[in-house]
């Protein structure tokens, strides 16, 4: 299986990495038409910042940022081009207009535990993804929430729960998939942890998801201040995801993704003919 690229489109003036870059709709609608000419598989649409420490917005607000957009990338044959849209989004409104806008996918950070409808929205749209995020408090006080007695255990364990709570409302097992929330209610060690242990992650049957693309403990690693100059440890991330064969990974850029993955793949590819002729 190939690993896919889940490029981010973050339509907020406070992102982390690229608050501003993308705010109104043309550059929003720019931004995805590069990402499809650079081969993204899935166009990730955020609107709502959840970096650490940040607020809330409105619904009514998230709505006006996504809407524009949403509509006129829904008048795009993007299925021909094999790109599909996802909504990163907490709330069960918001992911029903996504969902009528043709959107495939919901990514929901809290794995709808901010929002008790969203598992009835998933369960009434049978032909929709969603992923669901390990996720412990919103962005505002996530950082109070780090201690764990067994990390892996635990973030498993509660991802086991939200997944049976979605369960019992109707979704199916086949529209879920898992990301374990690097960053979110994570301490840097803790996040080199989960990614060391992504296979335990995979194992309990679902896709994964990884999105670790220039976050703060990569800068931390690296030195680099600025999320922009955290391209490249990112890229060895997808790489190390990648070999380890997970569903896909979510970045802020696209091609340099496609590539490492495109090379991960011809070696797994030589590897398995080795063994064969072997």
């Amino acid at each position: 299986m190939t690993t896919l690229v889940m490029g981010i489109l973050n339509l907020t003036p406070d992102s982390f990495a690229d608050g501003g870059s993308y705010f109104t709709p043309e550059l929003a609608i720019n931004r995805s038409e590069e990402m499809i000419s650079e081969g993204v598989d899935i166009i990730d649409i955020g609107a709502e910042s959840t970096k650490p420490g940040s607020d809330r917005i409105s619904e009514d607000e998230e709505l006006n940022r996504l809407l524009p957009v949403l509509t006129e990338l829904s008048k795009k044959d993007l299925s021909k081009l094999d790109v599909t849209i996802s909504v990163d989004t907490t709330r069960s409104k918001v992911a029903q207009v996504a969902i009528n806008l043709g959107a495939r996918y919901i990514n929901d950070v809290s794995g709808g535990a901010a929002d008790s409808e969203m598992y009835r929205v998933i369960a009434d749209n049978p032909h929709m993804q969603y992923i669901m995020m390990h996720w412990r408090a919103h962005s505002k006080n996530m950082d109070q929430f780090t201690e764990y007695k067994d990390l892996i255990r635990d973030v498993k364990e509660e991802l086991e729960m939200r997944i049976e709570a979605a369960i019992r409302v109707g979704v199916q097992p086949e529209q879920i998939i898992i990301d374990p929330g690097i960053g979110f209610s994570k301490l840097p060690e803790q996040n080199w942890q989960i990614l060391r242990s992504i296979d335990r992650f995979m194992i309990l049957g679902y896709p994964v998801l990884v999105g670790a693309s220039r976050k703060r403990f990569l800068g931390e690693l690296t030195g680099e201040s600025q999320p922009d100059n955290r391209e490249a440890a990112t890229l060895a991330i997808t790489s190390a995801m990648a070999r380890q064969g997970v569903w896909a990974v979510r970045t802020h850029s696209v091609k340099p993704h496609k590539d490492v993955i495109a090379v991960v793949n011809a070696l797994r590819k030589v590897e398995a003919n080795e063994k064969t002729s072997g």
